[in-house]
């Protein structure tokens, strides 16, 4: 296997409003209301499976419809999927998306803190993988010893972190590469991911204005988000991931950290011009054609 990702599927219900912030009025009314699967680890993995990698999963869901839906999915995608089922369900989402692609997501983890399962749900999957993405569940902290004494690389996108909540300390300290958007990232937060850290590799993520690329003991590098003629933007869901799936993809080839982010600016825009999330991400064909 590629690239073997920990925690981070669920169920997205996506309501497309007329504007963000909402207007102040008892009701609104919506385009029909769509749900699909989705969350940042099964970006991560439908992503790199688009790419051509091969790529699996390990999460906790519940024994719901919404479980599953995802387990159903997995196996018609031929995907391998590893689970532990906990009776607070399978996460969920709302997301708002505006006429201009923008969101607010609102994220129903469920989850209790401090869930423990069994750490054979990812061990031996570690053991075949290249490389081990781990999401930020509470859950999946106790694999990121596992990964490092695999020796495998490991990489985790802290999502919206500030830069001082202790929860995302573990995930940054270990990953050799560090994703993280730049919603509500501090200025210190980078400098301390490489002082605390082992990462070589940060790549701040700012949607519409680009990305920045921080190599450990380099000058970073800021790349502008990319238009993509014919595919205007309609939704932001996912793109994170799917940038993140591109740029994996690319450094797993032998590719630099330039190219891969490049890769992973073009794969995060193209994901914007579908409406859901993860409904249509680039394949390798798509990806070189608009890379060369």
């Amino acid at each position: 296997m590629d690239v073997f990702v920990i925690g981070g599927v669920g169920i997205d219900t996506v309501v497309r409003v007329p504007g963000l912030p909402l207007p102040d009025r008892e009701t609104i009314h919506v385009a029909p209301v769509e749900s699909y699967i989705g969350h940042t680890g099964h970006g991560v993995v439908l992503g790199c499976h688009r790419l051509g990698l091969e790529s699996g999963l390990a999460d906790v869901i519940g024994d719901d419809a919404e479980g599953r839906r995802i387990r159903t999915a997995y196996q018609e995608l031929g995907l391998p999927l590893a689970i532990a089922v906990h009776p607070s369900g399978t996460r969920r989402s709302v997301n708002l998306v505006s006429p201009d692609g923008s969101r607010v997501s609102l994220y129903d983890g469920r989850h209790p803190a401090g869930l423990r399962v069994d750490p054979d749900l990812w061990r031996g999957w570690i053991e075949r993988a290249r490389h081990v993405h781990v999401s930020i569940m509470d859950f999946a902290r106790r694999a990121l010893p596992d990964v490092l004494t695999a020796g495998r690389t490991l990489s985790t996108d802290l999502q919206d972190w500030d830069g001082d909540d202790e929860y995302h300390w573990d995930f940054a300290q270990y990953a050799d590469i560090v994703f993280v958007s730049t919603s509500a990232l501090r200025d210190h937060a980078i400098d301390w991911i490489f002082a605390c850290g082992r990462a070589w590799v940060v790549v701040a993520m700012a949607g519409a204005d680009g990305s920045d690329l921080y190599v450990r003991g380099e000058e970073p590098i800021h790349l502008p988000a990319v238009d993509i003629p014919g595919r205007p933007v309609v939704d932001s869901n996912g793109a994170g991931d799917a940038y993140v799936a591109a740029f994996l993809t690319t450094w797993l080839d032998g590719r630099s950290y330039y190219e891969a982010a490049m890769a992973g600016t073009v794969a995060g825009a193209w994901a914007c011009g579908s409406p859901g999330t993860h409904t249509d991400l680039i394949t390798a064909e798509q990806l070189m054609l608009l890379t060369r």
